[in-house]
């Protein structure tokens, strides 16, 4: 499926009112890690300003130790600092990256705002190195988006 296909099967999850936010944000994880071959792991982390720390939502993929993230720390920490997006086409050649498993080899996040405050954010592990495209950054903005309207 290509990212315009996606666009209205995401909006009829956040839509879906029979759904829990909880269950919406994992059917998001479902559907873009089975539609998208180059997402091997989806998931969310949700920031708690008061203790400057990022903590696992729903995701799909293999299971990970890292369920609590401090700002400023790893990929996602980062973009809990910077509020931009952020792409890395190897994750081998970044010093503050926080290894999840030995098969990923490119990250991309992309924040997540609400109200202007930046809440959370989405993240995609790849196995590929340099998989990510402005296609996979525009369409992630477009699913965070459409999350945001959940909050």
């Amino acid at each position: 499926m290509t990212f315009e296909e996606l666009q209205p099967e995401v909006t009829a999850i956040t839509t879906a009112v029979s759904l829990s936010r909880e269950e919406k944000l994992l059917a998001i994880c479902q559907l873009l890690n089975k539609q998208i071959a180059h997402y091997n792991w989806v998931g969310f982390y949700f920031a708690n300003p008061e203790t400057k720390t990022l903590h696992l939502g729903p995701y799909i993929g293999a299971p990970t130790d890292h369920t609590v993230i401090p700002f400023g720390k790893g990929i996602c920490g980062q973009v809990a600092v910077s509020n931009a997006n952020f792409v890395v086409p190897d994750v081998a050649a970044q010093d503050n990256y926080i290894a999840c498993s030995l098969t990923v080899k490119s990250e991309i996040v992309v924040p997540l705002f609400v109200n202007g405050q930046n809440i959370g954010q989405i993240d995609i592990d790849s196995h590929e190195i340099d998989p990510f495209t402005e296609a996979d950054e525009r369409f992630l903005e477009f699913v965070t988006h459409e999350i945001a309207k959940l909050y």
